[in-house]
């Protein structure tokens, strides 16, 4: 899935619900995807298509109990990461040659991240004791194309797919 920038080559795009034609609903988005990729490999303008996404519902999954050493090893991660970044930028951008440079970056940013992440936990341990991830999910999903194009897409759905 890919996500065009506000101002694409036709101007800005102004958030809105499509209007056209429902040519499909899908219990899931893998299924409403295949189907956009069987008309694009027909050779169908999809642009003229959108997947909308109806009834959002926000899941949120407990993933386990946050403690004093999960945020100290979450924020040495995030940490170390950055200093990855920073690190291979140096190296990069080609005022050191020297790795070594790469591995203080690390090191230091994991320390810095232990710190944040202690400090961090130390604030909302009260209000949030645990882990969790969040996703926004949609009942079901429908596939809304153009008007003058639904009899050419559901012409090219009946057709069987090509190997």
């Amino acid at each position: 899935m890919t996500n065009q920038s506000a101002f694409g080559p036709r101007g800005p795009v102004l958030p809105s619900i499509p209007k056209g034609d429902v040519l499909g609903s899908y219990d899931t988005y893998v299924e409403a995807q295949s189907i956009v990729d069987r008309l694009a490999k027909a050779d169908f303008d999809v642009s003229k298509l959108s997947i909308v996404g109806n009834d959002l519902k926000t899941v949120e999954r407990v993933t386990g109990k946050l403690t004093w050493s999960r945020a100290a090893l979450a924020g040495a991660a995030s940490g170390a990461w950055f200093g990855v970044f920073f690190g291979l930028l140096l190296v990069i951008v080609g005022i050191t040659a020297n790795y070594g440079v790469v591995v203080a970056a690390i090191l230091i940013g994991a320390g810095f991240g232990v710190i944040l992440g202690l400090v961090g936990y130390a604030i909302t341990r009260r209000n949030r004791d645990f882990t969790s991830t969040h996703q926004v999910l949609a009942s079901n999903y429908q596939i809304i194309i153009d008007p003058q194009l639904t009899a050419k897409a559901q012409q090219v759905l009946t057709q069987p797919p090509a190997a």
